[in-house]
């Protein structure tokens, strides 16, 4: 088959999914032994056999997950803006890595005019950044220069014999904090997490409390973790009095943005939920969350550091691969990174600055936060419905009220259950003082307020059904 005709047949069934993206069910919903018997992956044909090829690609379309749909309210990602899934395409068919200048120029120049974007906009003067594979790897980082900031001579003699070092996190920070400090062979002991107001926002009380407790035994709080949106709950520690503390023992100040960040394109939600962000030491956020950027596409960003990311990270005989440009300047982007291979991520994340902008981005954000108020009050009004816990931004922390007498965590889980098999929606679930709560997370720009009043519906429906069949009626 001649290449253009691939080209053609291909474009034809993305053209075809993309059209239907919100329309219908999620997903087809199959069980891994039924789906697998579908799939049929064990067919031997498919060797220099086009047609076989794209019964491959259409089986895959049939029983994804369409997270565009409006019924996909699960993850904090949801479907891809147009744009950066054009970038997405094109960084496919040029298929090169964003190691170096020589074998990727355009998209070397991107990711420095976007990394500085980023820097003047989060207010980060002389800082430094990267795109990284996600925040989990983020926070790694920003850890791991947090360590060797501290203690230069790390990187070449290890922890070997030193002072205990200590990472201060929010009891409900994301669990990447955890591997991290595996990762950096801190030890999970040394990951102190510290417990939470009635807002899901580190104590700090609390954290002053093992601040000192660690000094006088001998320790060293190296690193503390503001989390601006909490994975479940959604809370936002509050900067300005860590910032006073860091005054205090001198520790890295890391903001955790993955999630919550994005508020940074609205001035008024930055105001409201991260002032002072401009004085933290670093800050990562994922766009492929509630920017809407194809997965995946995250930036760290360093505060008055502008070689940080390279003392950092390079090292070892690089001699054969990167190149130094004039004065000094960093040409090859690799060497800032602990990757060799780079996938071209600037691409998109350019494309979609270029066609919405910093107000598209905040009227999307400011939009998300509404629909999450107008949830919210959907849930008080509803009486089959009610809150675990009140909202604190962007995560709607609820769950269907069973009768006296039937226990609410495995009822919502058979709901949620029930839900996801029929193909009817798809919301997350998570813990809340030790409560299960249906996480409901507006993230999709298919979203609306009829696609959230069908929701509810649909939960209410499903429950009503549960308790049906418990008490036998058909």
């Amino acid at each position: 088959m001649e290449q253009d005709k691939i080209f053609e047949r291909l474009m034809q069934l993305v053209i075809r999914y993309y059209h239907d993206r919100d329309q219908g069910k999620f997903v087809d919903y199959l069980d891994p032994g039924a789906l697998r018997q579908r799939l049929n992956l064990e067919d031997e044909r498919g060797r220099g056999d086009w047609d076989a090829l794209f019964t491959w690609v259409e089986h895959y379309l049939a029983h994804a997950v369409n997270t565009s749909n409006p019924a996909y309210l699960n993850r904090m990602w949801a479907g891809a803006n147009l744009p950066s899934v054009v970038g997405e395409v094109i960084a496919a068919v040029t298929n090169t890595s964003a190691c170096t200048f020589e074998t990727a120029p355009v998209s070397t120049l991107m990711e420095k005019y976007m990394l500085q974007t980023m820097l003047d906009l989060v207010g980060f003067q002389g800082g430094c950044g990267q795109m990284t594979t996600g925040s989990s790897n983020a926070n790694m980082l920003a850890m791991m220069a947090a360590r060797n900031g501290l203690l230069p001579e790390v990187k070449q003699q290890g922890l070997f014999g030193g002072q205990e070092l200590f990472a201060l996190v929010n009891a409900d920070a994301h669990y990447s904090m955890d591997r991290a400090a595996n990762i950096l062979g801190l030890g999970a002991s040394h990951l102190l997490k510290i417990p939470v107001d009635d807002h899901g926002r580190m104590r700090i009380d609390a954290l002053e409390e093992r601040l000192a407790e660690t000094v006088a035994a001998g320790g060293k709080p190296f690193f503390v973790v503001a989390t601006a949106g909490t994975t479940v709950r959604g809370g936002y520690d509050l900067l300005e009095p860590l910032l006073a503390l860091r005054e205090r023992y001198r520790f890295w100040l890391h903001v955790d943005g993955a999630w919550g960040g994005a508020v940074i394109f609205s001035d008024r939600l930055r105001r409201q939920f991260l002032p002072a962000l401009e004085q933290a030491d670093s800050f990562t956020l994922d766009f492929h969350k509630m920017l809407g950027a194809a997965l995946m596409c995250n930036v760290l960003l360093f505060n008055r550091r502008p070689t940080f990311l390279r003392e950092v990270c390079s090292a070892g005989d690089e001699s054969y691969i990167f190149r130094q440009g004039e004065d000094g300047e960093v040409r090859d982007l690799g060497t800032l990174s602990l990757q060799c291979g780079r996938r071209v991520d600037s691409l998109k994340w350019f494309l979609d600055w270029k066609f919405y902008g910093q107000a598209g981005l905040a009227e999307r954000v400011e939009q998300y936060l509404e629909l999450c108020r107008y949830a919210e009050d959907q849930v008080g009004r509803l009486p089959e419905l009610e809150m675990v816990v009140p909202r604190e931004s962007f995560n709607v922390c609820f769950r269907f009220r069973p009768p006296e007498g039937i226990p609410a965590e495995p009822f919502n889980k058979a709901l949620r259950e029930r839900m996801h098999r029929a193909g009817r929606a798809l919301v997350g679930t998570g813990y809340v003082n030790g409560q299960l709560v249906l996480r409901l997370l507006i993230t999709n720009i298919n979203v609306g307020q009829p696609e959230i009043d069908r929701f509810f519906q649909s939960v209410i429906a499903t429950g009503r059904e549960l308790l049906a069949e418990r008490s036998g009626r058909p």
